[in-house]
């Protein structure tokens, strides 16, 4: 009782209008959905400017842990501290506050069809944000020119590719300047000749100073460009480890089985 005292009081108080450290920690984290347990009391530390790739095979939590820190899900018990602070009762305004320092690229772009490229991105500068239009919309060209995307600024989304979507997306989820952002398995949905582009962005990104957690499928981004790589199954997490060491001497046997499958698919049954 005295720790959800101190929680709802520190809730109360915490400040959102900017963050002196982009550090996330899960505190006991549980996610339930009616009787389906999905994550199971997860504790993990992301330092701030850490690149943290979280992998682990369909249905074991991943997509929902990183939800869970902008408040997409709510936390069934646990704590998520952004900066220090907790975050779990916030509301409204200090709701508002923490989303801005939080930027989100999801699976399927979700952008605007009745906008172009460059009113893709500057709207909620313009609307949420309170930008002047002018203002936004050089924003938003600076933006996509960064993700190599300038000469496509007035095109519609069914004028680009879904590589190219995922870029203005991405440039979306820049546009307030986040501290931290969250990648919600980017290259699911997109044919592999795409799966570059929208990579050479996000290595761009990498260790920009960005707080970085990417759920993916993409093992060579774990690989070269994640700083530790944490895998997750059945809710738990199994193992967390610089991504050079996971790769190279992963220390759970289920870890090891994963790898097997992914990096070796012909000889998969040979793992057992």
């Amino acid at each position: 009782m005295r720790f959800s005292l101190l929680t709802r009081s520190a809730a109360g108080a915490a400040d959102f209008s900017r963050l002196d450290s982009a550090s996330v920690e899960f505190r006991d984290v549980v996610k339930t959905y009616g009787d389906r347990r999905v994550l199971n009391g997860i504790n993990l530390t992301i330092q701030p400017g850490e690149v943290v790739a979280i992998l682990g095979p369909s249905g074991s939590g991943k997509s929902t842990l990183i939800r869970l820190i902008s408040q997409l899900e709510t936390l069934s018990a646990g704590e998520i501290l952004i900066d220090g602070k907790p975050t779990r009762r916030l509301q409204g305004r200090q709701l508002y506050q923490l989303r801005s320092h939080v930027g989100f690229v999801f699976q399927q772009f979700n952008l605007y069809a009745h906008l172009n490229a460059r009113d893709n991105v500057a709207t909620a500068l313009e609307f949420v944000h309170g930008w002047q239009k002018a203002a936004a919309r050089e924003r938003a060209l600076a933006l996509l020119t960064q993700v190599g995307l300038a000469d496509k600024a007035e095109h519609m989304p069914s004028q680009l590719s879904g590589g190219q979507q995922q870029r203005v997306a991405i440039a979306r989820a820049l546009a307030s300047s986040p501290e931290i952002i969250l990648f919600d398995e980017p290259t699911s949905a997109l044919d592999p000749e795409m799966i570059g582009e929208v990579l050479a962005v996000m290595k761009a990104l990498a260790h920009s100073g960005i707080t970085m957690i990417v759920v993916t499928h993409e093992m060579q981004f774990a690989r070269e460009i994640a700083d530790r790589v944490v895998f997750i199954d059945g809710g738990d997490i199994l193992e967390a480890a610089p991504a050079a060491e996971f790769f190279a001497r992963p220390q759970h046997p289920r870890t090891r089985r994963f790898l097997q499958k992914v990096l070796d698919p012909l000889h998969q049954e040979s793992a057992g």
